[in-house]
């Protein structure tokens, strides 16, 4: 086994790893803002722990694939903005934090927003 087998083993077991992770953050967090969370940090990282693996091993094999470059890329980018939109979504809605919550960032401006749409 080479170095960059190892190297390349290690990337997907990570991946897989941190894949998993997210799978039982989905069951495990009691609300959709944690599950969210879960869904988008770990499951983001794992894929392209995967991802950059997979890249590594057609470079070791003599060919360079930018199209895995560019899902690496484009997972890191639209992943966390599309958590953050669907919680934004939810908390405007009107879906309840978890009752043990002890932090709402967002009812501050929520309050705010809903006080200037009442004075215009």
């Amino acid at each position: 086994m080479t170095v960059s087998e190892i190297i390349i083993s290690i990337l997907v077991l990570i991946g897989g790893f941190l894949s998993l992770l997210s799978s039982i953050g989905l069951i495990r967090f009691r609300d959709v803002y944690g599950r969210a969370q879960a869904a988008t940090k770990s499951a983001t990282l794992g894929v392209i722990s995967i991802m950059l693996g997979v890249f590594l091993f057609f470079l070791a094999q003599g060919q360079f694939n930018g199209k895995i470059l560019l899902v690496i890329l484009f997972v890191f980018l639209t992943a966390p903005v599309a958590a953050m939109m669907i919680s934004r979504t939810a908390y405007w809605k009107g879906v309840p934090l978890w009752e043990q919550s002890i932090q709402d960032d967002l009812k501050e401006v929520y309050n705010k927003k809903n006080e200037n749409d009442e004075s215009t």
